[in-house]
């Protein structure tokens, strides 16, 4: 085996190879990352919808929810639990636009008249933008 020997720094050959183990762990840490943020931003309220079999249609970059569990307590956004009496103010500060859509969820086994007392009370507070949301039906 032959090696060749150089005598000063200068001639020491240019090498030209890709060193990747640094992108390597830095897709690996990212890749981490996100794993464990995805479960983080799915919804927190835990409601039981409905299915619908209606045409979905897209939904829009920042939607306001407004849930209605089972026992008519009402979530305004993905954690502030507000009382049926405070909702038209809850409302005013935390969705000042009255023209912005209300994504609506209410649980399956939520009575009718609950939810109507629900709407009233939105259309009451002067939102008349509501949208309900249900699953989709199993083709």
């Amino acid at each position: 085996m032959a090696f060749k020997r150089f005598s000063s720094p200068d001639e020491l050959p240019d090498n030209h190879d890709i060193n990747v183990t640094p992108f390597i762990d830095v897709m690996l840490v990212l890749l981490i990352i996100f794993m464990v943020a995805a479960p983080l931003a799915t919804v927190s309220v835990p409601v039981d919808l409905p299915s619908s079999s209606a045409e979905p249609t897209p939904k829009p970059d920042k939607p306001f929810y407004l849930t209605v569990q089972e026992d008519l307590t009402l979530v305004l956004g993905e954690d502030q639990p507000v009382a049926l009496e405070q909702l038209s103010q809850a409302l005013g500060v935390s969705l000042p636009d009255k023209e912005q859509r209300i994504f609506l969820r209410a649980d399956q086994s939520l009575s009718y008249q609950n939810l109507m007392k629900v709407m009233n009370a939105l259309s009451a507070a002067g939102y008349l933008q509501v949208a309900l949301v249900g699953l989709e039906a199993a083709s």
